[in-house]
């Protein structure tokens, strides 16, 4: 028998009233696991006015007295660890270290925000005229809405939710309907911190509750992980109604890998970025770009054994070192992307399409793939894969390197693997992506520095998490003040000059 999960709204859990449900899936079995309620324009319309009614008390708290919420909400975190990883393995598919990992990297924004009375100081400026002192203060938006992704139903919302709430405002979360389990989980412990009810509502739907949320004038913000097409219409429909909208698309990662640099380690890094998570990343690495033909040969015949030997498994595995993809649907698009590839021309040394697993042959499962003469002009290349799909793109020189991360119409991330200190600095400074690593294959910042990035793989002005954060989540206001002291400087009919 199937479980019916509800909403949690006010501080509790409440059953979907629109009467449509959306199955949730184990990936490792392919079964159903439970049935997830969507919810209608009127249940996200009473959730945002339940939000609204708390925005008032708790933006009113100090950020002193709200970082302390952050720091219990932290340690009960910490304390379900395991039961969070759990449920990301049960109904997303990644192993559990991975899933573990990912909640790690979450509670780092929370970490970061329970330093939130120190981000929100002002400036001050004083006697800036006779008598007259200049301060600005930070304040929060109201109610914000954050819209997440399947593959990391943790850290994505922890990302949002941990500085906007810190903040002062109060977030609704609308996760994503593949793995909803592990968001109203967070939900629940963050009233157990003692946040008070309606602070962090958590609410499952689809389209419907997602074009209420961009709608609504009483929401304020809107934060969006996912593909290019959703976050293009997301930030065009929240702008348009007035919205402060960051919008997180997809990626195409490039590896470059010069001539001098440790194949042994450069190995190492596509195998656990290219096929962690069974490619399932944002920030997975797709694209390998070695530098010259012996350098391509010698990555090649290291990459071929390490591809074909990964350890597929079940998500609880301890050995497992690739679960299956999330859903049987995206697995028959990463494989019609497979069938792309060799009817392009592409040479496909690896071929994982056909992989089974004894005792779970419903899971949706699939074995690495390993491409060898990509051209740029493929759509393998070219288009967000979301698999366990490496393409190794062969260049001549650095600079043919360095022009197709920088050309792509993607700009998440990109890595260079070199000992060459002047050619990383070189590639760093020129390449025209948003976030680089210097032999480190996945540059994903700490939580006080901030993600995002560029061309079509963000929408919007600010990034996520970190100090961009603080200023997403908050309004500057700006205060001239004079006291009386016995100064008359007359009516003045031009803008005010200080003096």
């Amino acid at each position: 028998m199937t479980e019916e999960l509800k909403h949690f709204v006010g501080g509790k859990y409440v059953a979907g009233k629109s009467g449509r449900f959306g199955d949730i899936y184990n990936p490792t079995t392919g079964e159903v696991s439970g049935k997830l309620p969507l919810a209608s324009a009127a249940e996200v319309s009473d959730t945002i006015a339940n939000s609204q009614a708390a925005f008032g008390p708790w933006s009113a708290l100090s950020p002193q007295a709200r970082a302390r919420v952050m720091f219990r909400f932290r340690d009960l975190v910490e304390r379900r660890m395991d039961d969070l990883a759990r449920h990301i393995s049960n109904e997303h598919g990644k192993v559990l270290s991975d899933a573990r990992g990912s909640v790690q990297r979450g509670l780092e924004v929370v970490e970061f925000a329970c330093g939130i009375p120190h981000q929100l100081k002002g400036e001050f400026s004083d006697n800036v005229s006779r008598g007259i002192d200049l301060y600005s203060m930070r304040q929060p938006l109201g109610v914000v809405a954050g819209i997440t992704p399947f593959n990391f139903p943790a850290m994505v919302p922890m990302w949002m939710f941990a500085v906007a709430i810190a903040c002062g405002n109060t977030f609704i979360l609308k996760p994503s309907e593949k793995d909803p389990s592990c968001p109203l989980l967070l939900a629940e412990l963050m009233m157990e911190a003692g946040a008070p009810a309606g602070v962090l509502n958590c609410l499952n739907g689809d389209k419907e509750a997602v074009d209420t949320l961009l709608t609504d004038p009483r929401v304020q913000a809107v934060s969006f992980v996912g593909s290019t097409p959703i976050a293009q219409y997301v930030y065009a429909t929240g702008a348009a109604h007035g919205k402060r909208v960051q919008a997180m698309g997809g990626a195409k990662n490039h590896m470059i890998v010069l001539p001098d640099a440790d194949l042994d380690q450069a190995t190492d890094a596509l195998i656990g970025a290219g096929y962690g998570s069974a490619g399932e990343r944002c920030m997975a690495v797709s694209v390998a770009v070695p530098v010259g033909k012996k350098t391509a040969d010698a990555l090649i015949a290291r990459l071929v054994p390490r591809v074909r030997a990964l350890k597929i498994g079940s998500s609880l595995a301890a050995d497992s070192e690739m679960g299956p993809l999330v859903t049987r649907q995206h697995l028959d698009k990463v494989k019609g992307y497979v069938d792309l590839g060799v009817k392009e021309g592409a040479k496909l040394l690896v071929d994982g399409r056909d992989q089974k697993l004894q005792g779970y042959e419903n899971g949706f499962f699939m074995g690495g793939c390993l491409f060898d003469e990509v051209t740029s002009d493929m759509r393998i290349y070219r288009e967000e894969i979301f698999g366990p799909v490496l393409s190794v793109v062969r260049t001549e020189t650095f600079e043919d390197a360095l022009k197709l991360p920088s050309e792509h119409e993607f700009g998440n991330g990109v890595a260079i693997f070199t000992r060459d200190g002047d050619a990383a600095r070189d590639f760093t400074n020129r390449v025209q992506v948003g976030m680089v690593g210097v032999n480190v294959p996945i540059p994903v910042p700490l939580s006080f520095h901030t993600f995002g990035g560029w061309k079509k793989s963000a929408f919007g002005d600010t990034n996520q998490h970190g100090g961009e954060g603080v200023r997403f989540y908050t309004k500057i206001k700006t205060v001239t003040a004079r006291w009386p002291t016995g100064i008359r400087a007359g009516a003045e009919f031009n803008i005010p000059n200080l003096k």
